[in-house]
């Protein structure tokens, strides 16, 4: 039922490693053309286009800081003109950029949490719709996470406001861009094993593991099939507007 990806234009930001890496070797191997988008790892966005090339697809990789305003616009243009045509965008691009208890919470670390995290989304989103609509639709996946839902672990407030944003941004897009035939929806990750978590202390992990029904972490290949899902119009064509927990039960809303 996903052979309606084939021949698709899809725009995987932030997907040189981790979710979004995935995602993107998922989407080329069932026939979806891919714009890679990275920031710093262009090496690592490379090497996923590659894989997507053997596939027989055609894969791209282009690169921007998502934390600078504008950047956004500019990557959803250069991909649609690679491409020649944009369907598909997954905003995955995102970060806690650094753990800070709330008292010390500043306004450039605040600032920097929401142009990452919230001011890219709606950029790029909003650049992508005349070309989706020159389709006759298409969908928008925003990666959020349970920290949008619970509130985030110690020291990540800004991230977990940040996303509660994108969480009701999704919702408020749905709306919005329904008559336009451009379905909505977010991907809420739990915890995953991805470099997010380099930093995060052992011990922080491993209660956080234990705090999961199924009893581990979950993988950037647990979170695929969800985006498929929703990406698809076979399979998601009548879902729009949903956040879509991907946690193995540690959040149940």
């Amino acid at each position: 039922m996903l052979e309606d990806l084939r021949g698709k234009a899809v725009l995987v930001t932030g997907a040189s490693i981790g979710i979004g890496a995935a995602a993107a070797l998922e989407f080329g191997r069932l026939g979806a053309n891919v714009a890679v988008h990275y920031n710093r790892n262009k090496e690592a966005a490379e090497a996923v286009c590659a894989a997507i090339r053997k596939h027989g697809s055609k894969a791209v990789a282009i690169g921007g800081d998502f934390g600078v305003p504008g950047t956004g616009k500019r990557v959803v243009e250069e991909a649609a003109k690679q491409l020649g045509r944009l369907d598909i965008l997954l905003n995955n691009a995102g970060a806690m950029i650094r753990r800070v208890p709330f008292l010390e919470l500043d306004s450039d670390l605040y600032d920097a949490a929401m142009n990452l995290n919230v001011k890219s989304v709606i950029e790029a989103s909003q650049a992508a719709v005349p070309h989706m609509e020159k389709q006759g639709g298409g969908a928008i996946i925003n990666v959020g996470s349970i920290a949008g839902a619970d509130g985030g672990g110690p020291g990540s407030g800004h991230y977990a406001c940040a996303k509660a944003y994108v969480h009701n941004l999704t919702r408020h897009m749905a709306r919005d861009l329904a008559s336009r035939k451009i379905r909505v929806n977010a991907v809420a990750p739990g915890v995953i094993e991805t470099a997010f978590h380099a930093a995060t202390p052992p011990e922080r992990m491993e209660v956080m593991k234990k705090s999961v029904p199924l009893g581990r972490a979950g993988t950037p290949q647990d979170c695929v099939g969800p985006i498929l899902f929703l990406a698809s119009t076979s399979m998601g064509g009548y879902v729009s507007g949903q956040i879509l927990h991907v946690n193995g039960g540690q959040f149940m809303p």
